[in-house]
């Protein structure tokens, strides 16, 4: 199973240096074959974070990513998420015998009230695990990550992950 991860940013260089950190147990044992940052616009060192993690950086939007990716499964991740010790064995096991998409869990210490949660609108909170087929044909009509993931069924995943922060809107 290769897997790829997609990370759309804009802004994120603190972020996504976190995010980085917590892949680098799946590129060691060879389960993360390609990370893709999709920058939307970013004025900051976004750029720099990326290319010293050695991913590839594209700018534009999550499609230009999915057209990139490298593995059959598609990791979307929003910048400053992080994924808990354990994940690799819960997406690797997924892959194996699922064809839907799955989420993660949030950590105990991420937790949010249901209703916060349901009404943050952030689908993309607790990631989203996607076939790149189903991934590349949800893209045609939608125009970012976040808008992938939501009102998608999932499946939960054995595994969690410590939720973004929410971002502060800079004023444009």
């Amino acid at each position: 199973m290769m897997l790829s991860v997609l990370i759309e940013t804009r802004n994120d260089e603190e972020g996504l240096a976190r995010t980085l950190a917590s892949l680098i147990g799946g590129a060691v044992e060879g389960v993360v074959r390609d990370v893709i940052v999709c920058d939307t616009g970013s004025t900051d060192q976004t750029h720099r974070v990326a290319e010293h993690a050695g991913c590839h950086y594209v700018i534009g939007g999550i499609a230009v990513g999915i057209r990139q990716a490298k593995g059959d499964w598609l990791l979307l991740l929003e910048p400053g998420a992080r994924l808990v010790d354990g994940w690799i064995d819960a997406v690797v096991a997924h892959t194996s015998r699922q064809t839907m998409a799955a989420r993660f869990s949030r950590a105990r210490g991420s937790r949010t009230p249901f209703l916060a949660r349901v009404f943050s609108g952030r689908a993309l909170a607790e990631g989203l695990l996607i076939s790149k087929h189903q991934a590349a044909a949800a893209s045609k009509r939608a125009g970012s990550a976040e808008a992938i993931a939501r009102g998608l069924a999932t499946k939960r995943l054995d595994a969690e992950i410590w939720v973004a922060p929410p971002k502060q809107r800079s004023p444009e």
